[in-house]
């Protein structure tokens, strides 16, 4: 048996091999959230007003350590798709101006595009790219071949949903800016699985949840605004701290601190959560990234074995989620992007794996894409493998 397992709450009769999805949080953390829940409720009026400031501004600067960045270009979000909505319903565009997105963007982040695009009468270009892919600069050269003089914006994946992809995000950020145009990184998954360097990186904006990879409870995530546009961006939840006293902190700080009344202890926990990584296994948050990906890899190759396919990008581009192309659906004209896949449901609810079957590029095509936590074990995928061969009937 993992030994990490016990430091997770997941159901024992379940191999879980889709941490990528929600994330998972230790029950250390979960003990400390609720701490912090004690504290809110105890005194509430003290909390909100006195003891909550002090202490997100001390989450801000731990995260912000962790990330290489600047605390004052930091704020706390929900979720990525919170910080997409409030860079893109910041932006000032003009009609023709265009946006634009890969193929692999989130649904959710891509739905937020194609709004901001249609309220300003800009345009959403959409750029396909290579998959299966044989080096990171063709995802690159893709991109660039997609920018023209009317590109005012590119939103990107740091790690893509639906094919698991580490993006080479340095040079497409750095390629961008030579010809003028600006990034928004959706980094959703990034946090904790790849070193991040914000101030380095040169984006203008960075989103990233943590209670992914950095195990947080749900409902806690980050904006990064590059310090030159902070003016310019503003929540999407526009709330007390548009005219609040500055003093000593800053209008970007006051009103992403507070959009009105929620549970801030998510957030809270972040700190937390990075330390907790860094004292689970010696050699820390490193040797956890290390460890996931080694072990995905590994359930990488078994996979594609079994699936007869070979891996769909380099081992250079794999974190800590892989997805394999599956045998399409015979039956795809009856079901739509948004409908479960009968082979999801018969993993889980009669072989007990719970692993995604994407629908991706589009229903009837389909990826298996499996993630690698501490708690996963290398026998969890050899059953998966078992699984499908049975039920598609492959020799």
């Amino acid at each position: 048996m993992n030994p990490f397992r016990a430091h997770w709450q997941l159901d024992p009769a379940i191999r879980f091999l889709n941490h990528g999805s929600f994330g998972a949080t230790p029950l250390a953390l979960l003990a400390r959230q609720r701490e912090y829940q004690d504290q809110m409720e105890r005194e509430p009026v003290r909390f909100f007003v006195r003891e909550l400031p002090p202490l997100l501004d001390a989450a801000r600067t731990h995260l912000a350590g962790f990330l290489n960045a600047d605390p004052n270009c930091v704020a706390f979000m929900r979720n990525a798709t919170e910080g997409v909505n409030s860079v893109l319903r910041s932006l000032r565009l003009e009609r023709g101006d265009e946006l634009l997105v890969s193929d692999h963007e989130y649904n959710a982040c891509r739905n937020v595009l194609d709004y901001v695009a249609e309220l300003h009468g800009a345009r959403v270009v959409v750029v396909r790219l290579p998959f299966p892919v044989t080096a990171p600069e063709d995802i690159t050269n893709a991109l660039l071949a997609g920018v023209t003089a009317r590109t005012k914006l590119l939103l990107i994946d740091h790690v893509t949903s639906p094919t698991g992809m580490v993006l080479p995000i340095p040079e497409i950020v750095r390629a961008m800016r030579e010809r003028g145009v600006e990034t928004l990184v959706d980094g959703a998954h990034a946090p904790g699985m790849v070193p991040l360097a914000l101030d380095e990186l040169g984006a203008a904006y960075y989103t990233g949840n943590c209670h992914k990879w950095l195990c947080t409870p749900k409902g806690a995530a980050l904006l990064y605004v590059r310090k030159d546009l902070l003016k310019s961006v503003r929540p999407a939840i526009i709330s007390h701290g548009a005219n609040a006293p500055v003093r000593d902190s800053s209008r970007f700080r006051l009103e992403f601190d507070w959009t009105g009344t929620s549970d801030p202890t998510a957030i809270l926990c972040v700190p937390h959560a990075i330390d907790f990584l860094e004292r689970i296994v010696p050699g820390g948050i490193t040797e956890v990234r290390r460890r996931n990906r080694d072990l995905v890899l590994r359930a990488r190759t078994r996979l594609a074995a079994t699936l007869g396919v070979a891996p769909p990008c380099p081992e250079s581009m794999i974190g800590s989620l892989a997805a394999l192309e599956l045998p399409d659906r015979k039956d795809a004209a009856t079901i739509g992007a948004f409908d479960t896949d009968p082979l999801q449901d018969a993993l889980l609810l009669e072989d007990r794996i719970e692993v995604p079957i994407v629908p991706w590029p589009s229903p009837g095509k389909r990826l298996v894409r499996v993630s690698a936590q501490l708690y996963n074990q290398f026998d969890e995928y050899e059953a998966l493998a078992s699984a499908l061969k049975s039920r598609l009937g492959l020799d």
